[in-house]
């Protein structure tokens, strides 16, 4: 698997499998035991998902040595502020049923996001979580953040996809030092994502499908990239992006695709 290195040197699969909107436990299970047969080694949770019970489970049972893994988690709004976060912290590790954490996100750039990030920071010092990071933060609340705290967000997990490529956001986090990484790579299928002409042309050119021509494109472009599908060919097939490489011509054609407007907000 194909790693990045994080602001701490801390390293990272560049591709993990993503739980977000399955939260019934046997599905959630099984669907991660799945990936992880698979080569999965990454899995993306988060407090808001409620899953976090079936994804210890899953890892539990699947005996894979804990230092293979790198789980993420991210705190809700609704626990933020300093003495809040650290129970919320508590209790996602009970339900994860893990000593420690890889990666540990908040989740919106809202409530109290300053008592929030000492608590993390806290935790991290103590060991409890190997990286620290945000979610859906903008560049000017990220800079904000960076300005007036010690630790530096690891990444940045943001909508991106090829009809909104956070081009610009991509840069200032270069500039400072913080890992981009994608959630919705597939714009969950709004504006006909599957059928797109480009993305289709493509990949009929290597033999794949459009979300693996997607994920490639995500890889070539050093984002870290976390796809969600509960179908076993679906999850198979998601993982199956390293043995193809896009040209700079169909980077370029898959950029052409920008309109710089989310399909959410």
């Amino acid at each position: 698997m194909q790693t990045i290195t994080l602001n701490n040197e801390v390293k990272m699969p560049i591709l993990g499998y993503g739980v977000y909107q399955v939260p019934d436990y046997e599905e959630c299970k099984k669907s991660i035991l799945e990936a992880l047969k698979v080569g999965y080694r990454s899995i993306d949770t988060a407090q808001a998902y409620g899953n976090e019970k079936a994804v210890g489970d899953a890892i539990k049972e699947s005996g894979i040595p804990r230092e293979e893994l790198f789980i993420t988690t991210k705190l809700w709004v609704s626990d933020y502020g300093y003495e809040k976060a650290k129970k919320a912290f508590a209790d996602s590790m009970e339900k994860l049923q893990l000593e420690y954490l890889d990666l540990y996100l908040l989740h919106q750039p809202f409530n109290d996001v300053y008592g929030s990030w000492r608590a993390l920071e806290e935790l991290h010092k103590e060991g409890k979580i190997r990286a620290i990071g945000v979610s859906n933060f903008h560049p000017d609340r990220l800079v904000d953040l960076i300005s007036f705290n010690d630790i530096v967000p690891a990444l940045n997990q943001i909508e991106t996809h090829p009809f909104y490529q956070r081009s610009e956001d991509n840069e200032i986090m270069k500039q400072y030092g913080v890992q981009h990484e994608s959630w919705a790579p597939f714009a969950e299928g709004r504006d006909n994502f599957f059928q797109n002409e480009t993305l289709s042309e493509i990949g009929k050119k290597h033999g794949k499908s459009v979300a693996q021509v997607t994920l490639r494109w995500m890889i070539q472009r050093n984002i870290v990239v976390i796809p969600k599908s509960v179908t076993p060919s679906r999850i198979k097939e998601n993982f199956e992006v390293f043995d193809f490489e896009l040209t700079q011509d169909e980077m370029n054609q898959i950029a052409g695709l920008n309109t710089n407007t989310s399909s959410f907000f």
